[in-house]
Parts: C-alpha cells; structure tokens; sequence
C-alpha cells in the first residue's frame, strides 16, 4: 500500500474544513471589492471550532494556516503540509503496531487496518477532487466523511488485544479530530448557508453529479425526457420500469448450466473497462463459498431464483480466530450494488459468536426480496447508505448492526433462540460523533420471535436495541412489535455508558410490544411526533429520492401508504 496515498488522502480532510470556513467568511462579508479580508478568519474560525468535539485542536489547526494576506489556494496549500506532516508521523507509528504478534485475531485486525485506512483515503480523496463544488454537496460530504469516521473506529475495533487497541486509537487519534472537526464546520456552515437561502442543498434534483465517487457513475444532471439518467443503456431502462429479470451478462449456476458454477469467479470475471450495469444471474443452489465484490466493481445487479433457493452459504466466526469483519459470508464494497430474490447464511451457530451473513460498505446499496440469516451480529451495515425492502433478517445478539445510514421498509425482522446465558439485541448502532450522518430507520416492519422461541419468548430477555458506540442511533417507526419485547425496550451496554448521548426513537408503532410506558427512562431515548420522525424517511435520511427510482426496488418516499 502506497504510503502517499493514505498520508494524502488522509491529510485532506483538512482541506473541506478550510474551504468551507473561506466560503463562510465569504458569504458573510459585507465588503464590495478587494475579495474577502481573510485577516477576519481566524476569529471567524474560532466561531467555528466552538461547535466541533475538539475545539483546541480546531484552532490550532486553522491558526497554522490563515494569515493577513492569504488568499483560498494557500490556505489550501498549508493546510495540506501541515496535516501531511502531521499524518506521515502518524502512519509510520502505526506500522510499528503489531509487529511480532502471531495470534490470528491481531494479525488479521492489522489487515483489516490497512484495507480500511486505504478505503478512507479514497473516500477523502474523492472529496477533494469535489474542489470549490464541495459546499454544494453538503449531505454526501457529510456521509462521506461519516464513512471515513467509521472507517478509523473499525480499524481499532478489529483488535480484541486491548492493548494493541488502545495503540492504534492513540496514533489516530489526531486524524480522527480532524475529521470530526471538518465534519461538525461543514454541518454548522451547511446550515447557515441554507437558512441564508446560499446553498444548492443536494436534496435537490439539480445536480451536475450526486454520485461521482470511487470512480463510479451512478446519477447525473443530464437526464432524458422519461428521467432517466442519459448514461443508462435502453436494457437498464427496461429492466427497471418492468422489474422484471432483465437478461444477464453471465448467469452462474451450480449445476454447470451458465457461465461459472462460481458467484466469486464471476466477480473476478467481470471486464475492468465497462459501461451500464451489470447483471448476474445467479441459479437455484446453494453456493458454499465467501464472496467480496471490491470498490472497484460497481454497478451490479444480481438476482436469484428466491431467498429460499438461491442461497450463499459460509460458516465463519470469530471463534475461528478471525475479526468480525472477516467473518462475513457476503462482502459487498462497491458502490450502486443492486440485489433481488436471494439469501445470505452464516451457519457457524449461536455457540461461534459474531458470524456475520452479509456486509455492506457499498453507497447506493439496495435489496429487494432478500433474506440475511445468522445468530450474532447477522447483518452488518458497515457504512454508507443502504435500503432494504421486504427482506427476512434473522438473528440473535446486535444481529443488525454497523454504522450506515440504512433504512429497512417492510421487513420481517426475526429474533431467533439464543444460547441459554445469552439475551437478544435487535441493532447496535455505532455512530461515534454526533454530527455523523449515521443510523439505522426501522419503518413499517414486524419485529418477532422464530418459532423455536415462542413457546418461552417472555423467559428468553429480548431488546430492540443497545449503544454500540457513543451516539449510537436508532428509530423504529410504524412497525409491528411482538410482546415478546421487554417493556424497558432498550439494554444499556455497560453501566451509563451512552445513555445520555445516544439517540434512540420511537413514532407511531403498533402491537403489544409498541407500549412506551414503560420504556427506559434515559435522556437519549424519545417518543417522538410526526415532525421529528420526517427527518428518517427514507427521502431525508438516505437521499433514496435521488437514486431508489434507478434501482427499480419499490419503495415510499415518505411514511407508510
């Protein structure tokens, strides 16, 4: 892995955060001519850094770069050496970190730091090629850098060496408050400049780009006369205005009968240099194997012959010695990934621990008629923005779980038996910063207990939720709750850590499992009205407005129908 590349990517950050505070001073200068006084900026900085998590370092930061007589381009510039600088010292240091250790855990959770790290290059590098559009891309660069976020956290997660752990959150320390400061000015300036009516909010339609990230296409400002983005080949159009199978560029089957007997063969398959989406027909069977679609591989859209007959199966777990990550049978990272009419295992048991069926990083991620079954930690949201319609998800301990914004509509949400010492968790959200735009929406689904589990669900403790991390998020709304849910609702995860930071919501849900009266009592926990619930529809808190209609997943916009 190239070092420049993180040192690069990583160091970039700073320049969202210095860009946005130039537009700020900008926008509020009442100055006629001569550009704005950038000699005012580091008051209006100060302004600024009051809002973050890390004010010091803040005002540090941006003392180093504004002086009387800058001009944008040489704020930029300094700011770059400057956190170049300071990031170089920081990855030489983390390269030092578990060197010599040879148990499978740690060796692995170093992989995962690298693959992580590098994906958080990319995604800040992205950024940085937004130039002086980034102000206009307030909610995606707030997901981006969301993602950047989480992806420093899981890196120092992977270890279970507390130690080692502790190591590397030490050495990113100072990157991970330099993005929770870019993030908390974007979001503060992005609010004002909207209120001031200054800014093209990307809920809009008129876009030149929503999504150019990671080399991808997915939607742009050129549309035709049906909406449809220019880019879209005739067969995309057809295939998403019928929902019908649309006919496959390679059809896998374990019979022998297509192309490859293989789902990852396939993936490996795919031609680099492509246009337009690319389906895969997936055929009956279960395929015994681990599957990872990279970043690079975008745009697909895959299909089977039902949940129940086209089956990926695997049976790793943490009990093996492996990370959570590298447990899932399922990995998808690249972005627009389009899934219908399949199902993700991980056999490994309730006894194994974390085994995770499917694991997203993709953006613009959508699942239609699918089903994720597992015991612990079962789906794993991992980052981005993701939607699932109509789907089975089946599980035990935090079986959904992650840091994406992912909203869930219309599904069948099973808690399955756990072990006889163990109690159920529907999610653990991890948002790690308040500002991220992070979190799990649970709309108009049932929430209920497996069969196996019916007869003793009121012995067996069942929760909806627990803090993962610090301002851990989640909202369920106009869902069905079986009784079988305690009435406190909610399980802390250790004493009164989260408890008045989290956000955990309720609107609007039905069946006996729905009472709040005798819900938590914590401050972060709320019953909330029809105004504050909007914020989660899938059209504010996912963008789906903007891309679900190209997926040809059905779906509403706003509250249930």
């Amino acid at each position: 892995m190239a070092k420049a590349a993180i040192f690069g990517g990583l160091a970039a950050i700073l320049v969202v955060a210095v860009v946005v505070a130039v537009v700020a001073t900008v926008t509020t200068s009442h100055k006629s001519s001569g550009g704005p006084n950038l000699a005012s900026s580091l008051k209006s900085g100060s302004a600024l850094c009051a809002n973050t998590l890390y004010p010091e370092t803040c005002k540090k930061t941006l003392s180093t770069v504004v002086n009387s007589s800058s001009n944008p381009k040489e704020v930029v510039k300094a700011s770059l050496e400057v956190a170049l600088g300071e990031l170089k010292e920081s990855y030489q240091k983390a390269l030092e970190i578990g060197k010599g250790v040879n148990d499978s855990i740690s060796t692995g959770a170093i992989a995962n730091c690298k693959e992580l790290l590098q994906d958080a290059s990319d995604d800040l590098q992205a950024i940085v090629k937004l130039g002086n559009d980034a102000v206009n891309r307030q909610d995606d660069l707030e997901h981006w850098i969301t993602a950047v976020m989480t992806f420093m956290d899981n890196c120092a997660d992977g270890f279970e060496d507390e130690e080692l752990k502790k190591a590397m959150q030490s050495v990113l320390q100072k990157s991970t408050e330099m993005s929770s400061n870019a993030l908390a000015i974007i979001t503060a300036v992005g609010n004002f400049l909207k209120e001031a009516g200054q800014l093209f909010n990307t809920t809009t339609t008129n876009l030149k780009e929503v999504a150019n990230f990671q080399h991808r296409r997915l939607l742009t400002y050129d549309q035709d006369a049906e909406g449809y983005p220019t880019w879209m080949s005739v067969g995309d159009r057809k295939l998403l205005a019928t929902g019908a199978p649309a006919k496959p560029n390679v059809v896998v089957a374990k019979d022998g009968s297509g192309n490859f007997n293989s789902i990852q063969a396939t993936i490996d398959a795919i031609p680099k240099e492509r246009t337009g989406r690319y389906v895969i027909y997936v055929k009956a069977g279960v395929y015994d194997e681990i599957v990872l679609i990279p970043k690079g591989v975008s745009n697909i859209y895959m299909y089977g012959d039902g949940p129940k007959k086209t089956k990926v199966q695997g049976h790793k777990s943490n009990h093996d010695g492996l990370t959570t990550q590298d447990t899932a049978t399922f990995s998808v990272l690249g972005a627009g990934f389009i899934c219908k009419n399949m199902g993700f295992f991980n056999t490994a048991g309730a006894e194994k621990h974390q085994a995770v069926a499917l694991r997203l990083q993709s953006d613009f991620a959508a699942f239609y008629n699918c089903r994720m079954d597992g015991y612990q930690d079962t789906l794993y949201v991992q980052a981005r923005r993701q939607f699932f319609r109509n789907c089975v998800v089946s599980g035990t301990i935090d079986f959904i779980f992650g840091n994406a914004a992912a909203v869930l509509q219309n599904c069948l949400i099973i808690v399955r038996r756990p072990l006889d010492n163990q109690q159920n968790t529907v999610t653990a959200h991890g948002r790690t910063d308040p500002n991220m735009k992070s979190g799990l929406v649970i709309q108009n689904c049932r929430i209920v207990p497996e069969k196996a589990m019916f007869a003793d669900r009121f012995k067996i403790p069942n929760y909806l939720a627990r803090p993962w991390k610090m301002y851990s998020r989640t909202v369920i709304m106009e869902s069905t709750i079986g009784d079988f849910i305690r009435p406190e609702g909610y399980l802390p995860w250790d004493g009164d850590f989260a408890l008045k930071t989290l956000y955990y919501a309720e609107y609007a849900n039905r069946g006996p499992g729905a009472v709040t009266k005798g819900r938590v009592k914590w401050p972060g926990f709320h019953v909330i009205g029809r105004k504050e619930a909007e914020q989660f529809t899938t059209q504010n808190f996912i963008n789906g407005h903007l891309w679900l209609k190209y997926t040809g997943t059905p779906h509403f916009l706003g509250f249930k129908p």
